[in-house]
């Protein structure tokens, strides 16, 4: 019997600057009324079938923060904007802004917006019922397929297509406001009926490992360009850690028993503070297992099974996803007709089947619960309902979530030194191997010390924010774009969020913080 695991993670950055709640990126909006709520969803349909999903808490933070008004979305706030009265700098940035989304899986499908992206390729003029129409098919296609035949309303401006009214506008801006206040009360729901499991991931989304030392990045690869002073905090690990499971237990109130580590990153010296925790299971990549056991070749035995991490502070279990699998759905599957790619996916599990004879083994399927569906035929639904149709049929498969197979099945392989490493080639070259990122570690520091230096002095109503300043700081998404950020978005983001730290402490930021550092 194959035990499928599927762990879908959802994460973004933290964009809210924390100072003017202010935010120039409207990835959390629009992600929200795309991903986090069907992908639950779609499983009443499917109750055989049993996942996890794994939530970062800064994500929900921000979630949170738009269903309480407390955020103000600068691509909301423009989208609200009458387009009678829009300035040239507000149409330049609607031009240039709202067509972000995929061109032949969503734009093409609707013939007004893609009417608008071809008249926008040809350098034509737009008028005031353009823009009009461009604010709301940014919006509409961003909404998820499965809330767009649920509502009347938004039926009813998808048939009408074109020539939209202001107040047609505010129904679908209205409406993504409404779906996001559905999802954290779904995800409770879901929690509670076994059916989902939720895993949580360091509360800001940190590279554990590098806050513990940005020497793991040497262990990972012994190339690896470091910075030129060594960031070394392991008690803001363990911060990022305690902070995530009492926002957990805050909000499910329940302890979570399952961890992301951000980007599947592990090592020897964070097992202690997850241990301490009290998490009772980790997920990393394949990688990590054969390069820990010292394998040279995959070996599908060790792969298909939970290890023990027994340490002296206690013990945590750890399970590895199936990095095939895993990418043929986030990056290959998406290219095929549904039910080719569910007839290979079902082929492969076959396969697997058959190479251990029936025995209890557990395939791990963990991959971004977001970014792939945008790429997939109907966001995804034509293929997820196919594949959880056939899954459920499979006499040879049971979906479970990762804590009910714990709970039935012991980890008998034990691994005696977890190597160092993330998901991605198993090092930290994302957010270390290049100088500009080595530059943003070196910042990070100074400022880091700065808040050593100067926390007895701050007034305790600034001290709670300085600390939330620097673990937004500590997260994993600024250092991984630096070297690679096509607009400099991560990089202005990255230095307004250190000159908010230093604005807070009453000290004078560094000038170099006025430059980019992807120059």
């Amino acid at each position: 019997m194959i035990h499928l695991a599927f762990i879908f993670h959802m994460h973004q950055p933290y964009y809210k600057d924390i100072l003017t709640h202010r935010t120039d990126l409207p990835w959390v909006r629009l992600h929200g009324v795309k991903d986090y709520l069907d992908m639950m969803q779609i499983l009443e349909k499917f109750p055989r079938i049993h996942q996890t999903f794994n939530v970062v808490p800064s994500l929900l933070e921000q979630v949170e923060d738009y269903t309480a008004r407390e955020v103000q979305d600068k691509f909301l706030e423009l989208s609200y904007q009458d387009a009678r009265e829009l300035t040239h700098e507000e149409k330049a940035f609607i031009l240039n802004n709202f067509f972000s989304i995929n061109k032949e899986k969503v734009i093409s499908l609707f013939p007004r917006y893609y009417e608008l992206w071809f008249k926008k390729q040809k350098n034509q003029e737009f008028n005031a019922q353009d823009y009009l129409d461009l604010q709301v098919w940014f919006n509409l296609a961003w909404i998820d397929p499965s809330f767009r035949a649920k509502y009347p309303e938004l039926r009813k401006i998808i048939s009408k297509g074109r020539f939209f009214s202001e107040e047609e506008k505010r129904v679908v801006l209205d409406k993504q406001l409404e779906i996001l206040e559905e999802i954290l009360p779904a995800y409770k729901k879901y929690c509670g009926s076994g059916q989902v499991e939720l895993s949580v991931t360091p509360y800001y989304h940190p590279i554990l490992p590098l806050l513990c030392s940005t020497n793991s990045a040497k262990e990972a690869n012994h190339q690896s360009i470091l910075p030129g002073r060594e960031f070394r905090y392991p008690q803001d690990a363990l911060a990022q850690i305690e902070s995530c499971v009492k926002f957990y237990k805050d909000r499910f109130r329940i302890a979570p028993r399952g961890m992301w580590p951000s980007e599947e990153s592990v090592s020897e010296s964070i097992l202690p503070f997850i241990i301490k925790s009290g998490i009772k299971w980790i997920v990393s990549d394949e990688t990590i297992l054969f390069k820990s056991l010292k394998k040279k070749e995959r070996d599908t035995a060790l792969l298909y099974q939970p290890h023990l991490l027994k340490r002296r502070e206690g013990e945590v279990k750890i399970v590895f996803r199936d990095r095939n699998l895993s990418d043929m759905l986030g990056f290959v599957y998406h290219g095929w007709k549904a039910q080719n790619a569910v007839a290979d996916f079902m082929a492969h599990l076959g396969n697997i089947n058959k190479a251990f004879k029936g025995k209890d083994i557990l395939v791990v399927i963990a991959m971004d619960g977001e970014n792939a569906w945008e790429y997939y035929a109907n966001d995804g639904h034509d293929f997820l309902e196919l594949l959880y149709k056939n899954l459920s049929e499979a006499d040879f498969i049971k979906a479970t979530t990762v804590s009910e197979y714990l709970d039935s099945h012991q980890a008998r392989s034990k691994i005696k030194h977890l190597c160092a490493g993330s998901w991605i080639y198993a090092n930290f070259n994302k957010w270390m191997n290049n100088p500009s990122k080595a530059r943003a570690w070196e910042w990070l520091l100074e400022a880091r010390k700065e808040l050593d230096k100067k926390g007895a002095a701050i007034p305790e109503v600034k001290k709670a924010l300085a600390w939330k300043q620097i673990y937004i700081l500590e997260g994993s998404d600024w250092f991984w774009w630096y070297g690679e950020d096509p607009d400099g978005s991560f990089d202005r983001l990255f230095r307004l969020h250190l000159q908010n730290f230093y604005a807070i402490i009453e000290a004078p930021a560094p000038k170099y913080l006025q430059r980019t550092l992807n120059a």
